[in-house]
């Protein structure tokens, strides 16, 4: 749509008078007629029945307490109003013959289906913010709750909180001169969209007519000819709410890293959901270094130095509870990346029992983090779950009666439990000169964020052996590989025998969506490739549905590889020791491999022949 045709819009009075009337608006299905559907449908029984009969209109009453008593001196537009769907939500009902709970999107998606309408599930990384703010009137789309989605061949579709609020949709296509396809969506899912995109949209378009043509003098491809141009404020209202924005939608999305990336004149936004990138949103690259800049200022970092990489954090609340925010900057091309790192507590501290051990790797890994002494480490690849394991196991050990220390770089989340010191290679606060002075702040426990270097193995295996427990992270493929690891850099086998209570290797697997989960079995190819024995296998996939956007996966799950050092095991263990008759003498103790783990996942159906070979190889 030409920006001729919605002025137009916005002057032409009679049919805008007709769609945005100032009558209070009101939902055109009742609180009565979805209770009916519902117990025609055998979604609540009678008693449920007769109950949304009664109190029905109080409870809407209620919920719409916000609202002033006398609605006709005022406004009152649909998003104000709780939906008939919201208001039989809120009474928790379940549904009969099942533990499941009758839920807002079930209520809509039935009345889509006796209605005779498509029904969606909204997933707001699949749209497009150009498509979702410039198709319709931002006034028009929050007074009637409709919400664009797509766009093709001339035919826009939106989605509808109301699907018999129609004589508004005939007006704005007659005013546009547009083909308008509606299916229902349920109102917490369009009016969450029209908030988080018309707010995004309304601060990048304001701090993009502050900013004029301004543009990022680091982008080393425009360097010599921008040579010169002002640079805009960073603390400009509008960047500040775009920030906010961008923030609060990640944190809804349940994202676990933002990444925000300067193109040629673009800056791409993409989040990542259990493991895996989506694009978000892109806006004009000359708000990018304002971004940047905001962010920076929020971190604490140097807002002027664009030369180096530079590490911060914020920390800030969402949803009544703290959240941690772990900001990297990096000189790319195009001006500075910026990844940011989002811990949420309640995922990072999460107790042992339920971040994915079996009871064998549970009992042994618990034991070793209840030894009064010696070293537990933690392996696995960047983004492998090692920082939660950490966490969780400090969480599970932590009490008044002992003195826990973390050493990292940086410090995660703060906690209140453990005194935290954050590595500052700047001023030589590195692993190992803190580790060479901590003994005497008198620790029972000591988390080293990682082990990286000769120095830092060797103040570790100090500290062990003079009667602390040290917890902390190498970088290897398995658990058997970190003696190798230990052993290259210059720990002598004798102390690793003595010092080492156990080591764990560990990944994350993706989790099958529960709610398109379907029964298949494996191909003789995947069969072939796991080394099994040839018969029928049967397992689970996700057929991809709107809860899990479409990918067949939601959440994840960890494996864990125990090593227990046994002493048939120490008695292998040399200088020059041979890692096959080391791995051989491992798993005749008892260790399942990744692989063996994974593949237990896949046959208990938390997981699928796919994901162990992209995460186990």
């Amino acid at each position: 749509m030409s920006n001729s045709d919605k002025k137009q819009l916005r002057e032409d009075s009679h049919p805008m008078r007709r769609a945005t009337d100032r009558k209070p608006q009101k939902y055109m299905l009742a609180i009565k007629d979805v209770a009916k559907l519902l117990h025609q449908r055998s979604r609540i029984d009678d008693e449920q029945y007769e109950m949304i009969l009664q109190r029905g209109d109080a409870q809407a009453a209620r919920l719409n307490s916000h609202l002033p008593k006398n609605l006709a001196k005022k406004e009152i537009y649909l998003p104000e109003l709780a939906s008939p769907a919201q208001v039989i939500t809120s009474f928790s009902l379940e549904i009969p013959a099942t533990q499941k709970k009758l839920t807002e999107d079930a209520i809509t998606e039935l009345i889509a289906q006796a209605s005779g309408m498509e029904y969606i599930k909204i997933d707001p990384l699949k749209l497009e913010l150009d498509v979702v703010t410039d198709q319709i009137p931002r006034a028009f789309a929050l007074k009637n709750l409709v919400v664009p989605i797509d766009e093709k061949e001339g035919v826009v579709t939106i989605a509808v909180a109301d699907p018999f609020n129609v004589r508004p949709i005939e007006d704005l296509q007659h005013a546009l001169g547009i083909k308008i396809k509606r299916i229902f969506a349920s109102r917490s899912d369009v009016l969450k969209i029209l908030e988080e995109f018309f707010g995004f949209q309304a601060s990048v378009r304001a701090a993009q007519v502050d900013m004029g043509l301004s543009s990022e003098l680091s982008n080393l491809e425009q360097l010599f000819k921008m040579r010169g141009r002002d640079e805009v404020e960073s603390s400009d209202q509008h960047i500040i709410s775009a920030v906010e924005f961008l923030l609060k939608y990640a944190f809804d999305q349940r994202a676990s890293d933002i990444h925000i990336e300067p193109k040629r004149d673009k800056s791409s936004i993409r989040f990542r959901v259990d493991g895996v990138l989506h694009n978000i949103h892109t806006v004009p690259g000359n708000l990018h270094p304002a971004i940047v800049s905001r962010l920076k200022l929020l971190s604490r970092l140097d807002v002027a130095e664009k030369r180096r990489p530079q590490d911060g954090r914020i920390k800030t609340e969402h949803m009544a509870k703290d959240i941690e925010l772990r900001v990297s900057t990096l000189p790319v091309a195009f001006g500075e990346k910026v990844v940011i790192r989002i811990f949420d507590p309640e995922i990072l501290m999460q107790k042992l029992d339920r971040i994915g051990f079996y009871e064998r790797e549970y009992k042994l890994y618990s034991e070793f983090i209840r030894k009064p002494n010696g070293i537990v480490l933690v392996t696995g690849p960047t983004g492998s779950g090692k920082t939660t394991t950490l966490y969780s196991s400090l969480k599970t050990i932590a009490s008044p009666e002992i003195n826990i220390i973390t050493i990292e770089d940086p410090i995660e989340m703060v906690m209140e439990d453990f005194n935290q010191v954050g590595v500052q290679s700047a001023i030589n606060v590195t692993f190992g000169t803190v580790l060479r002075n901590i003994l005497r702040q008198d620790p029972d426990v000591l988390m080293i964020g990682e082990i990286r270097d000769a120095d830092t193995a060797s103040n570790a295996v100090q500290a062990a052996l003079t009667g602390h427990l040290v917890l902390s992270t190498l970088h290897t493929n398995d658990a058997p590989s970190s003696i190798t690891r230990l052993l290259d850099i210059g720990i002598p086998a004798f102390l690793i025998t003595s010092t080492i209570n156990g080591i764990i290797a560990q990944r994350l697997l993706r989790s099958i969506c529960q709610e398109c989960k379907y029964e298949t079995t494996l191909t003789d190819e995947e069969i072939t490739y796991l080394d099994l024995e040839k018969k029928d296998y049967k397992v689970w996939q996700g057929k991809g549905c709107d809860e899990c956007r479409g990918t067949g996966y939601k959440g994840r799950t960890g494996i864990f590889e125990v090593l227990e050092f046994t002493e048939r095991l120490k008695a292998k263990i040399t200088d020059h020791t041979d890692m096959a008759e080391v791995y051989a003498i491992a798993k005749a103790d008892g260790m399942i491999s990744l692989r063996e783990l994974a593949m237990q996942k896949m046959f208990e159906g938390h997981t699928t022949f796919k994901e162990i070979v992209s995460v186990t190889g």
